[in-house]
């Protein structure tokens, strides 16, 4: 094999190599499914034959998002309070149309496999038999110039004969070559025409190298490549020059291709580079999901922000590109097993809540039951404290499903609107009491403001004697209550902040005042009082959570609904700082033992 035939092969190899790779450079970036299915029954329906890189390519991302379009339905289902035992996956129209298709496609590409199989047998064959009347005009080489038309004739049928089989390829370009240069070097035609002959195959491969030459200039690279290749195949189908001629335009020929190989071999090795670097990221995303799910889940809460954890982790993996193929699928079975693990554990817990959610809501229709018996009664007062104890019960009673509990409420709520809002059309007896009130508060509030532009020493207890006198002032006019206790709360405020004091460190302080008293009364005094407040402590801390776990649930139908969850709203604060200030206590008795 002389050194045309090595590179001219070589080159084919590194066709071959880079096909897989380049593939993967010009795949499409698909968005949705239909976009896919749309390009599958492109090929199915159409007239192109079917390349199986595209064919696997599609398949890929089609399940890739059927899955995705799957969990994100499972968990909205999930999240909406669905039962995830009682969840089926429905048939998808498009996966059906996208496996018929796909079906077709298979079909076509083992036709054509066949076909084309077929058609390169038969090539080789055609070419076999060119080379056998080759070699049999260079054994008469006393008939080498009546074979000379012949010859030419055989050269061109050559040419018609396209694709053969890749591993037969070399061996037969090299027999061919060598028995064409055989029959030249034979050929004893007359020196005008041996020479017309040589400069003819001359001209042809100068062409063919300055078109080479000017693939450099080109700027897509792949399509240089390619051009290159179909160059290489003129070239080796163009006859020979003179013997002094033969490696000075090869020589050239090649330098041209060497740059268009490198360029190339520099571009696949960047993009190698960028899929090593993609299989680091989507590595370390693998790492960030098994590390999240890994974690401790102690309630709801942890789960919902550990899934926000993992969504975000997942729209971070589908900004990045492919890792190399060897790694691409693996590195992706992974990540998914971490999101399963995961997702499936999640599904476990919300399932185990299934019967707390079933006795909540049942407990609540009991009580919405009552408030219905209740709604149309004119026993006023003793009405209204049912329905007021009602309402209490109602937020000791755990979660439900939001989307239940919202109705639920609904209901409850419009029961018990139903009642007060006869009540207050007939008990305008009661008004003129309210009324007397709200005067009085206002009374106060504006000593208060007196107060407020007054200094002294003695300022700060009567800020104090004040807040006693108002708080003992009885109900107002239901629609005056939020305004009178935003313009109260808005001095008293004030004033605290100038005063530097607040109503649980005027009972902190009197509570240790009594704790020597307490102290006297025996050795375990102090101890049973420690102990009364730790329960205290721990029952206050058990109603906060419950109003704050039904606050999580109300949705406000009316006025006066939007009214309670206000009040809810506050009796959740005043209980927090109850729940200080027994902890200040607490610690003030820790204090007294030690000394």
């Amino acid at each position: 094999m002389d050194s045309q035939e090595k590179a001219l092969e070589q080159e084919q190899n590194v066709e071959q190599n880079v096909t897989e790779v380049e593939a993967t450079s010009e795949r499409k970036q698909y968005q949705t499914k239909k976009e896919v299915l749309e390009r599958v029954r492109e090929i199915a329906q159409g007239e192109e034959a079917p390349q199986k890189e595209e064919v696997d390519y599609l398949k890929t991302v089609f399940y890739k998002l059927h899955i995705a379009e799957r969990e994100a339905r499972l968990k909205e289902y999930i999240d909406n309070g669905g039962d995830p035992e009682a969840y089926q996956i429905l048939p998808d129209q498009e996966e059906e149309a996208f496996k018929a298709e796909m079906g077709v496609i298979k079909e076509k590409r083992q036709k054509l496999f066949k076909e084309q199989e077929q058609e390169k047998q038969e090539n080789l064959q055609k070419k076999l038999d060119i080379i056998e009347k080759i070699k049999g005009m260079v054994t008469s080489p006393e008939d080498a110039n009546k074979s000379y038309k012949e010859f030419k004739t055989l050269q061109e049928e050559w040419k018609e004969i396209k694709n053969v089989p890749a591993e037969k390829a070399n061996e037969l370009w090299r027999n061919y070559q060598l028995y064409v240069e055989q029959f030249y070097d034979l050929l004893k035609l007359n020196s005008e025409a041996r020479e017309y002959d040589f400069k003819k195959n001359l001209e042809l491969k100068t062409k063919l190298c300055e078109a080479a030459e000017k693939l450099a200039d080109e700027s897509d690279i792949i399509s240089a490549f390619h051009q290159l290749q179909k160059l290489h195949q003129e070239y080796r189908e163009t006859g020979p020059v003179a013997k002094e001629l033969r490696e000075e335009i090869w020589t050239r020929f090649k330098a041209a291709s060497t740059v268009i190989n490198k360029r190339h071999q520099q571009h696949f090795e960047e993009l190698r580079a960028k899929e090593e670097d993609n299989l680091a990221r989507k590595t370390a995303l693998c790492e960030k999901v098994e590390a999240i799910a890994a974690e401790e889940n102690k309630g709801s809460s942890d789960w919902e922000r550990h899934t926000k954890e993992i969504i975000d982790v997942q729209t971070e993996w589908k900004t990045i590109g492919f890792a190399p193929q060897k790694m691409n699928v693996k590195i992706f079975e992974r990540f998914r097993a971490a999101c399963d693990d995961f997702f499936g554990r999640k599904a476990e817990f919300f399932k185990g809540l299934k019967d707390t959610f079933k006795e909540n809501a049942e407990k609540k229709r009991a009580l919405i039951e009552k408030a219905k018996a209740l709604q149309d009664s004119t026993e006023w007062k003793s009405t209204s404290d049912k329905l007021i104890n009602l309402q209490k019960e109602w937020k000791t009673i755990g979660m439900v499903p939001k989307k239940l509990g919202d109705q639920l409420w609904e209901e409850f709520l419009g029961a018990c609107n139903k009642f007060f809002e006869a009540r207050n059309a007939a008990g305008a007896g009661g008004r003129g009491e309210e009324r007397q009130n709200l005067e009085k508060k206002r009374d106060i509030i504006e000593r208060l403001k007196a107060a407020a532009e007054e200094k002294g020493e003695d300022l700060k207890e009567k800020v104090l004697q004040l807040v006693d006198e108002y708080q003992s002032i009885g109900h107002v006019p239901f629609k005056e209550k939020d305004k009178i206790y935003e313009e109260y709360h808005a001095i008293i405020d004030k004033l605290y902040k100038e005063l530097n004091i607040t109503v649980a460190k005027r009972r902190l302080s009197k509570f240790k005042d009594n704790l020597k008293q307490v102290a006297e009364r025996g050795e375990n005094a102090l101890d049973n009082e420690r102990a009364r407040l730790m329960r205290q402590y721990e029952q206050l801390k058990a109603e906060v959570q419950t109003y704050e776990n039904n606050l999580g649930f109300l949705n406000a139908s009316s006025k006066k609904g939007n009214s309670l969850i206000d009040e809810m709203n506050r009796k959740v604060q005043k209980l927090k700082d109850e729940v200080q200030l027994v902890r200040d206590k607490i610690k003030a008795i820790d204090a007294e033992n030690k000394e």
